[in-house]
């Protein structure tokens, strides 16, 4: 008879998004000392994600597991642009002693970090082998961020010999069918609705239905969705991971799903990925995008969508300068 699963509600709740469950859930008896490590993890992941860096900061002590070390480090990368170059040197020192480099939690947290700083090679070195479901997934959302579908779809069909009905398989395929498109949208679209039928509503799964939708030009749909999505991350703080550069913009920029991962490392109260795609609805739409643009300036200035925006602004401003 198989052993039950104690974390499996926790992993899912993570895994979609669902932060503030998974930290009011995890009071877990019976579990092994591997299983606490690893449920500490996501809990100390799960408040990363809902921006209590300090909090995380301060409860890892020294003695903590290595795991937990590894946590620690992500939770100081991302509270404050001064702590990155340090803590990427720390990264380092665990990552060249076999002691420590072959966690697979310090390997996931160094894949996560790389991404972040857009060194996806780097981020691949610690990530390809695999090992968990965490890191196959992670490999996807790489690869599609290098545009490298092919290699994506071999690692999410890895993740689906091992288990085709697991969250993060489905997660990345549904990711995989964003990057992909044409038919692969409707394909996307119903594993969004199934995690919305199965599961707490979460602004990864809503943004995840949202993007679906502008894909399928259904533009009024997705702009409900989306504030849907707004109004939770607003009154429950409850935000979401991720990740893929899939930007839908036929004719205007860029649309985001969320994904675990890259939204672990930018939550706060303004949800960038929601803000993002408000953006592009309200362009799609013809409605006034200002408001939404300037909330993402204020709470993410480093995101691809302010960044694209201010070229564009410079690059305006200098053809005017040519012809005055």
């Amino acid at each position: 008879m198989a052993t039950p699963d104690l974390l499996f509600g926790l992993r899912n709740n993570f895994f979609l998004g669902a932060y503030q469950a998974a930290i009011n859930n995890s009071d877990i008896p019976n579990l092994s000392e591997e299983e606490s490590i690893e449920r500490d993890s996501l809990v100390y992941r799960s408040y990363i994600a809902l921006g209590s860096y300090q909090l995380v900061i301060n409860e890892i002590e020294s003695t903590a597991a290595t795991a937990l070390q590894a946590v620690k480090l992500l939770a100081l990368y991302l509270s404050s642009p001064e702590n990155k170059e340090a803590t990427i040197a720390s990264l380092q020192e665990y990552l060249s002693d076999p002691a420590y480099g072959n966690n697979p939690i310090v390997r996931l947290i160094a894949g996560i970090v790389f991404m972040h700083e857009k060194d996806y090679v780097e981020a691949l070195k610690h990530t390809n082998v695999g090992g968990t479901m965490e890191l196959h997934a992670l490999n996807v959302q790489i690869l599609i961020k290098m545009h490298r579908s092919d290699y994506a779809e071999k690692q999410l069909r890895i993740m689906q010999q091992i288990d085709e009905d697991h969250t993060l398989t489905q997660l990345a395929n549904a990711w995989l069918n964003l990057a992909v498109g044409g038919s692969k949208i409707q394909e996307a679209s119903l594993i969004f609705q199934d995690f919305s039928e199965k599961y707490q509503m979460t602004s990864l799964i809503l943004n995840g239905k949202a993007v679906c939708c502008l894909h399928m030009e259904k533009i009024d749909e997705a702009e409900s969705l989306l504030l849907e999505a707004l109004n939770k991350a607003n009154s429950l703080y409850s935000f979401h991971l991720p990740l893929l550069d899939v930007l839908y913009l036929p004719r205007c920029p860029l649309t985001h799903p969320h994904t675990p991962f890259i939204d672990e490392m930018q939550q706060d109260a303004k949800d960038p990925e929601t803000l993002a795609n408000l953006v592009v609805c309200s362009l799609h739409l013809g409605k006034q995008s200002s408001r939404y643009l300037s909330q993402l300036k204020l709470s993410h200035p480093e995101h691809v969508l302010v960044k694209r925006a201010s070229a564009a602004e410079e690059s305006f401003d200098r053809a005017v300068q040519t012809l005055a």
